[in-house]
């Protein structure tokens, strides 16, 4: 059965997305720890991170740290941080979360941030890139 990410990927499921190349995608997550709080994505559906072989592993990584680099440019924090953890969606992802202190971290912290907001914030890392 497709992961939610892959029907985001098909296009059958809408996102905030920011870039996409031949086998990755990053969009806003929508139920972010922080404002910008993105998720890059391996469009080739792997369950657990270290499960996916060394090159598409470094091809997913310097993908996000491009758009890491996008949002530092934007959003107004100390840090992008990065995690992966995998136990909600079993597909392969990376979140990048702007970061300006540990709270942003621990996923029990929400930023509610209506469509329009997340919409404009999706253009603005876009176009940094």
């Amino acid at each position: 059965m497709a992961s939610i990410f892959s029907k985001i990927i098909a296009g059958e499921i809408p996102c905030y997305k920011i870039a996409e190349d031949n086998h990755h995608i990053a969009f806003l997550d929508v139920n972010p720890n922080a404002k910008g709080h993105t998720l890059c994505v391996p469009k080739k559906e792997v369950n657990k991170i270290f499960d996916l072989d060394p090159q598409d592993y470094t091809e997913l990584m310097n993908f996000s740290r491009k758009i890491a680099l996008a949002m530092r440019s934007v959003i107004q924090c100390k840090r992008i941080g990065m995690t992966v953890i995998g136990l909600e969606v079993p597909h392969t992802h990376v979140h990048l979360i702007p970061l300006n202190g540990m709270d942003d971290a621990t996923f029990g912290k929400k930023e509610n941030i209506d469509a329009e907001e997340m919409s404009a914030l999706a253009a603005k890392i876009a176009a940094a890139l």
